[in-house]
């Protein structure tokens, strides 16, 4: 028997065979060149190629898996089509280069970037990389299509998959997959979660090499994954799958229920996104709203500053999506590890603690003006609120506001209709608004605390430095104590607080949390219905005298 431990990716059991997945092999050596116009052309009718492939996976998808899932190949079909990355691998191929190595050379220059970003949605973005010059290499090396008959009620085991390999399999043959690298933020891993099939990621290299066929379990909640159990563990597995599947359908039973205690305490759970394509999943888990709208994504997939036209149309579409529910927007939080070329940033020692979100918004008033101007056409179109991220002062708020306020006003003065109310909010992410969080709640209409970067701020250490988690305490007593101050100072002026950092899905502080007063807490869509379970198994009463 042999245990392994990776990532846990996607929750649930999986027992059967091991069975190896086997990609055609490319050749991306680098080799002498005698024409290179002709490379050119060949990667260009390569990469024309691999987007007919995309589109027609677009098709199946939409058929397979829905809009949601669906929208995976829209993306890889723009990342084809980026001027980064197809210049970089014509200025290669100019420099003498073979098609495959200048693919594989940007591939792995462009994945570098996004594994190196602090954000968790673009660190997935370099499995994506990956996985279009993959099928792009395919093409330029002639490799033989995937046969996907091979996998019928087996564990799947790999180095890395990509989205559309998931695609060209059957996922009900599919039990369990264990990849010995990958990304729990990946295209790849968000098809395989909803999918609904168990997965664990990064295991190692020493499952490459294990026989075929031989018994696996991988249980994707903990991350932990048995090779050849003996009787015992066997057993307990099955068991766990049991209990695992009754769970799920007791995950149903709270669906279109309130996310309210048995002793009567009510809470909001609203859901985070980042893209339209995030929408469907938000509606499906049922959340009450949508507590983060990340709109920074909007400026890092374009290629120039999205005018006020692309971004009021994106708006319109997510408010639409959620009738009569609130939706935060957070406006532009672009900097420190989330960076678009044509901002032109100047490179900084501790881009974390430089010029980032309200701070280049404050600095570069048009950009400002013209995201504000997008967001109150729009709210017109559903229950609109704004929220500013990165606050450290009473003056950013006022100063901030006021220009919400003058883009308003403009807009109405030119006859645009605007919603007579817009929430305002800002985001509580540093000691410094925190501590200071009772002269901002009289400012404001709400608060919303990110836990992530107040985490990382209040105990100063860098989430990203693996090599620090031995010191890296998510539930610090200074930043529960935070947490817990901001609540009160809120309250006290009478406004409502949120959570929509990674602490909002932590069941094991949702007592806590309530507890402390939280009002509203912000999670991946599919955190909704576990943790309104969570919210409505408690009695607070009874939780308060233990």
């Amino acid at each position: 028997m042999l245990i392994l431990t990776g990532k846990p990716v996607s929750d649930g059991i999986g027992i059967g065979p091991l069975a190896l997945f086997r990609r055609a092999k490319v050749s991306t050596e680098v080799r002498p060149v005698s024409d290179r116009e002709a490379e050119l052309a060949r990667f260009r009718e390569a990469r024309d190629s691999a987007a007919g492939q995309l589109q027609a996976l677009y098709a199946r998808a939409l058929e397979t898996v829905g809009e949601e899932d669906a929208a995976i190949f829209e993306i890889h079909q723009m990342m084809l089509e980026d001027d980064e990355y197809t210049e970089g691998v014509e200025n290669r191929i100019k420099d003498g280069l073979n098609a495959e190595a200048a693919v594989e050379q940007t591939a792995q220059e462009l994945a570098a970037i996004f594994r190196h970003m602090d954000d968790e949605y673009m660190r997935g973005r370099a499995a994506d990389v990956t996985d279009v010059s993959r099928r792009v290499e395919q093409i330029l090396c002639g490799a033989s299509p995937m046969d996907a008959s091979a996998y019928d009620k087996v564990i799947l085991a790999a180095d890395d998959l990509a989205a559309e390999e998931i695609m060209h399999l059957d996922a009900k043959k599919i039990l369990g997959v264990v990849l010995s690298a990958g990304s729990a933020s990946s295209h790849t891993a968000i098809l395989i979660r909803n999918l609904g099939i168990p997965a664990v990621f990064g295991v190692g290299e020493s499952m490459i090499g294990e026989p075929e066929g031989q018994m696996a379990a991988v249980d994707g909640g903990s991350g932990k994954v048995v090779l050849n159990p003996d009787a015992a563990t066997l057993t307990e597995m099955q068991e766990k799958q049991s209990r695992f599947q009754k769970d799920r359908e007791e995950l149903e039973m709270v669906r279109g229920q309130e996310s309210v205690t048995r002793d009567g305490q009510k809470i909001e759970i609203y859901a985070n996104a980042g893209h339209l394509a995030d929408l469907p999943g938000v509606v499906d888990n049922d959340a009450e709203g949508i507590g983060l709208f990340r709109s920074e994504f909007i400026y890092l997939e374009s290629d120039d500053y999205p005018t006020e036209e692309e971004q009021f149309s994106i708006y319109k579409k997510v408010l639409e999506a959620m009738p009569d529910k609130r939706v935060i927007i957070r406006t532009l939080d672009i900097g420190a590890d989330k960076k678009a070329d044509y901002f032109k940033l100047e490179p900084e020692d501790n881009p974390a603690l430089g010029l980032r979100a309200i701070r280049i918004c404050l600095t570069r008033p048009e950009l400002f003006k013209t995201q504000l101007r997008a967001l109150c056409r729009a709210s017109v179109y559903g229950k609109l609120a704004v929220m500013f991220p990165m606050i450290i002062s009473v003056e950013e708020v006022r100063k901030a506001k006021a220009m919400l306020w003058e883009a308003r006003k403009e807009l109405l003065s030119e006859g645009v209709p605007v919603a007579d109310a817009i929430e305002t909010g800002i985001m509580i992410e540093t000691p410094a608004a925190a501590l200071i969080s009772g002269e901002l709640a009289k400012e404001v209409d709400f608060f919303s605390i990110g836990t992530n970067d107040l985490t990382q701020y209040t105990l100063a250490i860098d989430r990203q430095q693996t090599n620090l988690d031995a010191f890296f305490d998510a539930h610090h007593p200074a930043v529960l104590r935070l947490i817990e101050m901001t609540v009160q100072n809120a309250h006290e002026a009478g406004i409502w607080v949120g959570i929509c950092g990674e602490l909002g899905a932590d069941l094991s502080l949702t007592a806590t949390f309530l507890r402390m007063g939280v009002d509203e807490l912000s999670v991946a869509a599919a955190g909704v219905l576990p943790l309104r379970a969570k919210v409505r198994s408690l009695d607070m009463q009874t939780s308060e005298k233990k």
